[in-house]
């Protein structure tokens, strides 16, 4: 009804001019008695139905309320029904009309796009060719597009995006395109961590097997009456199966911990008798290195925290051999337990391993939990590089992590935290 009280003011206004024009020449007329000339009456009453014609026409031409109302009745404007839709989507969803502007957007794309005005051309926030040829690939055909965004600021991100043509219930081309975007960043970063996983592995299985090919080749040809080359390269075969042998049960260890259930929160271990156990077993190990081992704060009471005990060994037995192996210059290491700060209103306990040798340079500190990545040096010696990895993600399933401080010179500490039960 508005619609139609506008159009009939449109049309009683655009024909002021004709009236007003045959209002003249009868004012004349009068005003000569009646002596208007013929043709001049004719004249006029010609350019009152011409004023009125040209009106007309303009009346046709122009659509109501002006420049700005044809903008208005040219833009189509979602329904609050479909409104309703996109803001139910639980991804990011956008709403374009057919020039590719945003007409709405729900809540949820608020917090990784930002603000983004109705109205605006949606290239003014997504600059990437790929996607706005989809949208104008889905605009032309009124088929769906799929395609993908990825962002590098502020963070790194991977989208996904669906583009679907949404018709109105008249049939014709579609008047919106729905856009929407599914996060792949997840996805994106664990599929180059397993191409990452399975190069690296591929490498550190590649050199001892080149090494044995070449001793076995050696002792095969111009070694083969040598005695004690043969005996020195027999030392070294040796040597590189351990090492391959290491290599794959640290590989087979590591893939059955990413792979296992969380913990259960009845599962209980004794901190204290984990690292009486790990000290235990690596004193052999110790003395052989000329190193001094020495047990803080494990007094006769166990310690529960909730932990597997086989896993809390083996992340600690793998600490505790890498103080031996690379802090062995300090001359001695710590196993033990002390008191940590309370953490949400909770007991909390410290396990350590301290030694004393060189210490680590800070820039390796945040990579020495990454599969594969080792701080050679002329003194260190060869491991596989996964053990850290593997404390690492024992740690995850325990639902905690492994703090490492370190200063050149001063030696190295690697400690973790627990909630304890006793308490």
């Amino acid at each position: 009804m508005e619609g139609e009280g506008e159009e009939r003011r449109r049309r009683d206004w655009s024909a002021l001019p004709a009236v007003l024009i045959l209002a003249a020449g009868l004012l004349l007329d009068t005003a000569l008695g009646g002596a208007l000339p013929r043709e001049a009456g004719l004249a006029i009453l010609a350019l009152g139905l011409l004023a009125y014609g040209l009106s007309g026409l303009w009346r046709r031409r122009r659509p109501a309320g002006g420049p700005t109302a044809r903008v208005r009745t040219s833009t189509v404007w979602p329904d609050a029904g479909m409104r309703g839709v996109v803001e139910a989507v639980r991804e990011p969803a956008f709403l374009v009309d057919r020039t590719l502007a945003l007409r709405f957007r729900n809540d949820v794309s608020l917090t990784p796009f930002g603000a983004i005005a109705p109205g605006d051309p949606i290239s003014l926030r997504f600059r990437s060719p790929d996607l706005l040829q989809a949208m104008e690939a889905a605009v032309a055909t009124g088929e769906a597009q799929t395609t993908e965004f990825a962002e590098r600021s502020p963070i790194d991100r991977s989208w996904l995006v669906d583009i679907l043509p949404v018709r109105g219930a008249g049939g014709g081309p579609p008047p919106f395109l729905l856009l929407l975007f599914r996060d792949q960043t997840a996805s994106r970063r664990l599929e180059r961590m397993r191409t990452d996983f399975v190069a690296n592995a591929s490498h550190e299985l590649r050199t001892p097997l080149a090494s044995l090919t070449g001793f076995i080749e050696t002792l095969k040809g111009p070694a083969r009456e040598d005695a004690a080359a043969r005996e020195r390269f027999l030392d070294i075969m040796l040597e590189q199966s351990r090492r391959m042998s290491r290599l794959i049960d640290d590989l087979l260890s590591l893939s059955r911990i990413e792979t296992r259930r969380q913990l259960q929160a009845g599962e209980r271990a004794d901190l204290a008798q984990v690292l009486r156990s790990v000290a235990h077993e690596i004193e052999p190990q110790a003395r052989e290195a000329g190193v001094e081992l020495t047990l803080v704060g494990l007094d006769a009471d166990p310690i529960w925290v909730n932990g597997d005990t086989d896993e809390l060994v083996q992340v600690f037995t793998n600490l505790a051999e890498n103080a031996i192996k690379y802090g062995r210059d300090g001359g001695r290491i710590e196993i033990g337990i002390q008191p940590a700060p309370p953490l949400a209103g909770k007991a909390q306990v410290e396990a350590l391993v301290r030694d004393f040798g060189k210490g680590i340079a800070p820039e390796h500190l945040p990579r020495l939990t990454e599969r594969f990545y080792r701080v050679e040096g002329k003194t260190r010696e060869r491991g596989t590089g996964l053990g850290l990895s593997i404390v690492r993600n024992v740690l995850i399933r325990h639902r905690t992590r492994l703090r490492i401080a370190s200063e050149p010179g001063e030696g190295a500490t690697f400690s973790v935290r627990f909630d304890r039960l006793d308490a």
